[in-house]
């Protein structure tokens, strides 16, 4: 008795060519079966992917944000004029729209200040705290009501402390009168720095060197070499 065919076994007549489109058929239908399989999966990953694009997008923003903007330096303000020029132009204005109309911070503000470097750096930090409190992305009460209790009065008290008596005057040149204030710091004992670097880079475990003895004609040290 013969066994009849399976069905998906290709009969003689087929031939090679039928086999082949059998063979193919069976692929494309498996290959179908896995894709309609994957149709929610791949629709989910999509979803997944949108929504990590978004947060990604919303944490770079919200860093942005909290990133707050650095205040300009005074002391280490550009050396380009005109960009020194917008620096007093900006603070001159906020002085004359902000600052001085509180009469405490009016009777601290000599005629004076722009000689003295500390004060501009004083005013100018405190100008971008009011622009931060006020206009900033993060503008809110609590930063208006840190500069009104606590920055603007700390500065009010220092320039009364440091220019509080000072005037347009003392800075002129006047027989009998010491060197005009405002003149760039010389910093105390400078001059034993090398000194100091050639013992902390090579002998810094060994007992520190006697500072140079300066001459009373100041013609140069004595003493205070290393051994």
């Amino acid at each position: 008795m013969n066994t009849p065919p399976h069905p998906d076994t290709p009969s003689k007549a087929e031939g090679p060519t039928g086999v082949a489109v059998a063979g193919l058929a069976r692929q494309v239908d498996d290959l179908n079966r896995r894709l309609d399989a994957l149709g929610p999966v791949n629709g989910r990953v999509d979803e997944l992917t949108q929504v990590v694009a978004e947060l990604s997008q919303t944490l770079a923003t919200v860093a942005a944000r909290r990133r707050p903007a650095p205040a300009p330096s005074w002391l280490l303000a550009p050396t380009e004029p005109d960009k020194v020029a917008v620096l007093l132009d900006e603070l001159t204005g906020w002085l004359r729209l902000v600052f001085l109309r509180y009469p405490d911070g009016a009777a601290v503000v000599p005629e004076c200040w722009a000689w003295h470097a500390d004060v501009v750096e004083e005013l100018l930090w405190l100008m971008h705290a009011w622009c931060a409190a006020y206009q900033g992305p993060d503008a809110s009460v609590q930063l208006a009501g840190d500069w009104h209790d606590r920055q603007r009065p700390g500065v009010v008290n220092r320039l009364r402390k440091s220019v509080g008596s000072c005037s347009i005057e003392r800075h002129q040149t006047r027989p009998g009168w010491g060197a005009p204030p405002g003149a760039p710091p010389t910093v105390p004992g400078e001059q034993h720095t090398s000194l100091i670097t050639a013992w902390w880079a090579d002998r810094s475990e060994q007992a520190p060197p006697e500072p140079a003895t300066i001459t009373a004609a100041g013609a140069g040290p004595i003493g205070g070499a290393l051994g």
